[in-house]
C-alpha cells in the first residue's frame, strides 16, 4: 500500500502528455490540483477540464499545491525547473516528489530537488500522444517506464496501474539508451515506411497509394508478433530461406545507389538474427547471412570511399 493512496498531483506542462495524464489521472479519481505553463492560456485551458484545478504561469504554484509534480517539459528545461523550485523544510514528512516525464533524461537532474527533501523520480509513458481526447483511451494498455525509490516508486506504480499501464521498472544511468531503442517501434518504424514509399516512387505509385497497401500490413505483422513473438512473425525472403530473392534484391538496390544497399542490408541482419532464433531456422540461413554481409561490405567501402572523396 502506498504511503500516499490519494496524493495531490499537479503538472509543469501543458502539453500532449500532460492534458492525457492529468485527465486520465482525473478520471481514475486522483485530485489534480495545479497546472502551469509559460503560457497561461494553456493551464487554463487544462485546468478548466478538471474539476477544483487550478491554473498559473508561475510554476511554484504547482508545487505548492500538489504533492507530485510532474514535469513535462522539453528535456533541456528540465535541470532548470529543478534549481528554480522551491521546497519547504518539511518536504520530505510531507511527500512532496519532484517527477520527471522524460524517457532519456537521467533523474538526477532533479537532485536540486532531492537536496531540498523532495523525493524524485522518473515517469514516462512509452506512447506517441496526438493530443486528441482518443488518447485517453489509447494509453490503456501501454507501458510506463518508473525510475523511483521507495514509497515514491510504489505511488508511481499505483499510478501508472490507475491509467490501466504495464509498470517497467528501469535501472538508473539507463534512461538515454532506453530512450533511443524505443525509437525503432516509433520514429524509425515511420523511417521504414518512408523508405518503401521512395522505392515504390521510382515505379510510379503516389504516396497515399503506397501507404494505403503497406498500413495494413504493417498492422498484420504487429499483430502477428504481439501473438506469436518476433522470430515466428517473421517473413519474406530471409523467412523463407529464399538466398536467390535476397541476393538479387541487394544487388538492385546498389545498382540505385544512395544508402538504399546499406539500409537494406543492415535490416537483413537483424532478420537472419531473428531467423535463426526459430525452432527450425531456414536451412539456407547461412548463405543468406554471407551473401547480406558481401553487400554490406561493399556497401560501406563505396559510402566510406565517397566521404574520403569529399
Amino acid at each position: 500500500m502506498s504511503q500516499f493512496p490519494l496524493p495531490r498531483l499537479g503538472f509543469i506542462g501543458a502539453g500532449r502528455l500532460a492534458r492525457c495524464l492529468a485527465l486520465s489521472f482525473s478520471r481514475a479519481g486522483y485530485p489534480v490540483t495545479a497546472v502551469a505553463s509559460r503560457t497561461a492560456s494553456s493551464a487554463a485551458r487544462l485546468a478548466s477540464q478538471i474539476e477544483h484545478c487550478t491554473a498559473s504561469d508561475d510554476p511554484q504554484h504547482v508545487v505548492d499545491a500538489a504533492d507530485i509534480v510532474f514535469l513535462a517539459v522539453p528535456d533541456d528545461s528540465i535541470g532548470t525547473s529543478a534549481h528554480t523550485l522551491r521546497f519547504g523544510p518539511d518536504a520530505a514528512q510531507s511527500g512532496k516528489a519532484l517527477v520527471h516525464c522524460s524517457g532519456a533524461s537521467p533523474v538526477d537532474l532533479l537532485a536540486p530537488a532531492r537536496d531540498r527533501g523532495a523525493a524524485i523520480g522518473g515517469f514516462h509513458p512509452l506512447y506517441l500522444f496526438s493530443g486528441d481526447l482518443a488518447d485517453l483511451e489509447r494509453i490503456a494498455g501501454c507501458s510506463v517506464t518508473i525510475e523511483a525509490n521507495g514509497a515514491l516508486k510504489d505511488t508511481l506504480t499505483a499510478l501508472a496501474i490507475a491509467l490501466r499501464c504495464h509498470p517497467l521498472s528501469i535501472p538508473p544511468g539507463g534512461r538515454m539508451l532506453y530512450h533511443a531503442a524505443a525509437h525503432y517501434a516509433a520514429s524509425f518504424a515511420l523511417c521504414s515506411l518512408a523508405e518503401c514509399v521512395a522505392l515504390w516512387g521510382t515505379l510510379g505509385f503516389a504516396e497515399d497509394d503506397a501507404l494505403r497497401a503497406l498500413l495494413p500490413m504493417l498492422a498484420g505483422t504487429i499483430e502477428t508478433a504481439r501473438d506469436k513473438g518476433l522470430p515466428n512473425a517473421l517473413a519474406g525472403p530471409v523467412s523463407r530461406g529464399d538466398t536467390g530473392v535476397v541476393a538479387k534484391q541487394l544487388a538492385l538496390l546498389e545498382e540505385l545507389g544512395g544508402d538504399h544497399a546499406a539500409l537494406y542490408g543492415l535490416l537483413s541482419r537483424r532478420a537472419v538474427g531473428l531467423a535463426e532464433r526459430r525452432a527450425s531456422p531456414p536451412a539456407a540461413i547461412e548463405a543468406i547471412a554471407a551473401a547480406v554481409e558481401e553487400s554490406l561490405n561493399r556497401s560501406l567501402n563505396q559510402a566510406a570511399a565517397g566521404a574520403s572523396v569529399k
